[in-house]
């Protein structure tokens, strides 16, 4: 509505004399260079939009009317839509802005709009917000909201799109990657893992041993798989062994064989290194390898000799050993859990995998890549995938999917399906604060807990959560629950 349509309030916009002064805003960052287009019927308007955001650095854009203003978004690049709601003097039902408005949407819907509103159009202009536009300005406007709003929307519009080209970027890089590697069906989007993913098929032709570390569930395996899959042995036999899974007086023999009578009911059988003889040996948890089983890989490593559990008869076997391990081996060196020479025999190659909190993309692409055939995530159950802190990493959030799709109700699976325990939500979804911060907002507030979270950025529960993950109490009252 133009600020002299009848259901207008009465103050007029262009004569305005309680706005601030433009000069409040030159020390704010400058629009230049960013288009926006005013589409009003009314001059007074337009040229006041012009006069306020051309003194920012803006090229302003005016249309009097809808198709004005379409043909504009046709002809320009345009960074925001600043649109009325109504286009003719006696209108004042805003169809003609809620017309616009949904043109707007569904041609160009990365574009940025801010609703022109007088009282008669306030509550479609909140109805248009819900749909999708960006905000709404009453009329009269405050000039510095609106710079701050529509400063923020190009911000923001800006950003978006620099994501979308590094996304782009991505995809383009996994796509080549994925033409010249077999990849083995790994689903990633995050930088880190495609980093990772790259080097492993770098050094998959080179015969060396790689070592692979992280923390359980994170996607050690397939890494491996990767390894192997690009490797001048990928025809070959390809075994895998998870020391974690035996006992410790069964991996020795599982590895290396045993002769007839070695033990209480041995029979001469060959091992895994035997088995893989020209191919390539996954040895998962290597953590758990006893010192001398530890000392029987090295003599492998070094020479390919070894000798099955009750035999003195020299074997040799030529195989590619790909170690995994959530293990700190370099700690369990300096504790003499782990062989030093073993160590740097297996760490020619080294692929560390990070937690999945830690690469937050991959979250929601591996979670759509669970879900089984006709299952979708709402839009509730993504956020709460993408806020929750994942300590099972990929395994976990497999594992979650899984569930979600056997036991939620509709095919569309809500937040409650996921059935998310509550304590692992604090460290990746909220700030790390640790207990001296706590506890100074917490004096700073006389021990009100409400005052302390807002001070810390936190809500009341969360503050809970984290005062009874860090032992603290509030002065003269009981330990607060988890709950």
């Amino acid at each position: 509505m133009s600020p002299t349509d009848p259901g207008a309030p009465p103050e007029s916009v262009a004569g305005r004399t309680d706005r601030p002064s433009l000069a409040d805003h030159t020390d704010r960052p400058s629009l230049a260079g960013r288009t926006v287009l005013v589409i009003d019927d009314s001059e007074a308007v337009r040229t006041a939009f012009d006069v306020l955001l051309a003194l920012q650095g803006a090229r302003v854009l005016g249309a009097p009317s809808p198709a004005d203003g379409v043909t504009a978004l046709e002809r320009e690049s345009v960074d925001l839509v600043i649109q009325d709601m109504n286009f003719r003097r006696e209108a004042t039902s805003g169809e003609e802005g809620v017309a616009l408005f949904h043109e707007i949407r569904r041609r160009f819907p990365d574009v940025p709009i801010i609703l022109l509103t007088a009282w008669t159009s306030l509550e479609t202009a909140v109805e248009l917000v819900k749909a999708g536009a960006a905000d709404y300005v009453a009329k009269p406007w405050d000039d510095a909201r609106l710079l701050t709003t529509a400063r923020n929307l190009m911000d923001l519009r800006a950003a978006r799109a620099e994501a979308a080209e590094i996304r782009a970027q991505r995809h383009g890089a996994r796509q080549a990657l994925a033409a010249r590697f077999d990849l083995c069906g790994i689903v990633y989007e995050s930088e880190a893992m495609h980093t990772l993913v790259a080097t492993a098929t770098q050094v998959a032709h080179a015969d060396v041993p790689i070592l692979i570390t992280g923390p359980n569930g994170a996607g050690k395996e397939i890494l491996a798989d990767i390894v192997h899959a690009n490797s001048a042995v990928r025809d070959k036999p390809y075994l895998k062994v998870n020391l974690g899974a035996l006992p410790n007086e069964l991996i020795e023999a599982e590895l290396f064989g045993t002769e007839a009578g070695a033990f209480t009911g041995a029979r001469a059988r060959a091992g895994r290194f035997e088995a893989a003889d020209g191919g390539t040996l996954f040895l998962d948890e290597l953590g758990n390898l006893s010192g001398e089983g530890q000392a029987k890989l090295l003599r492998i490593l070094q020479s390919g000799e070894f000798q099955r559990l009750g035999s003195n008869a020299m074997r040799r076997t030529r195989v590619r050993v790909i170690a995994a391990t959530n293990t700190d081996l370099r700690q369990a060196m300096r504790e003499g859990r782990f062989r030093e020479d073993l160590f740097y025999r297996l760490n020619v190659i080294e692929l560390e995998v990070s937690d999945l909190a830690d690469r937050r993309e991959d979250i929601l692409p591996l979670a759509r890549h669970f879900l089984q055939p006709g299952f979708e995530l709402s839009a509730e159950a993504e956020r709460a995938l993408a806020r929750y802190a994942w300590p099972g990493n990929v395994r976990e959030l497999q594992n979650a999917i899984r569930r979600a799709c056997l036991l939620s109700p509709q095919r569309l699976i809500r937040s409650a399906a996921l059935n998310l325990p509550a304590g692992e939500w604090d460290d990746f979804a909220e700030p790390r604060l640790d207990r001296a911060t706590v506890q100074q907002a917490l004096d700073r507030a006389d021990g009100v807990v409400a005052q302390a979270a807002r001070d810390l950025g936190l809500s009341r529960q969360a503050l809970y959560r984290r005062m009874a993950k860090l032992g603290l109490k509030v002065e003269g009252g009981r330990p607060p629950s988890r709950a």
